[in-house]
């Protein structure tokens, strides 16, 4: 009986532990859920990758691409243009362009935040409003 006290615990110990330290994770985005932060690496990677490839065809061909002219000619991996409700959208200036990521926002009264995010030939991926 002693032993099996002990065990749950050691159990009781561990969980508090292990959720003190889960609520503690630190976020790469202030205001944002952990688990969005999969999410917003993800899309600071396709804005990275978007951005690359835009730099690419602007010194090929002296303008920057849409994202279809970029995806058709294989400038880059992605298939659709969106991933977890951020929709990307280029806008051209000549050789500058500017990548943004945008998602709906979130329902009023939520704590769950949105962040938009943007690129441009600095190759410096920022935040939105």
């Amino acid at each position: 009986m002693r032993a099996l006290a002990g065990i749950l615990v050691a159990a009781a110990i561990f969980f508090g532990v292990y959720e003190y330290y889960l609520r503690k994770m630190s976020v790469t985005d202030e205001g944002t859920a952990p688990t969005q932060a999969i999410s917003l690496t993800g899309v600071r990677t396709d804005l990275l990758q978007i951005a690359q490839a835009e730099r690419g065809y602007a010194a090929l061909n002296g303008r920057c691409a849409t994202l279809d002219e970029l995806v058709s000619s294989n400038s880059v991996t992605m298939t659709k243009p969106e991933r977890d409700g951020y929709s990307y959208s280029i806008e051209c200036s000549g050789a500058d362009f500017t990548v943004s990521a945008r998602h709906a926002p979130a329902p009023s009264g939520s704590p769950i935040r949105y962040p938009g995010l943007m690129i441009d030939q600095n190759m410096q991926v920022r935040e939105i409003e």
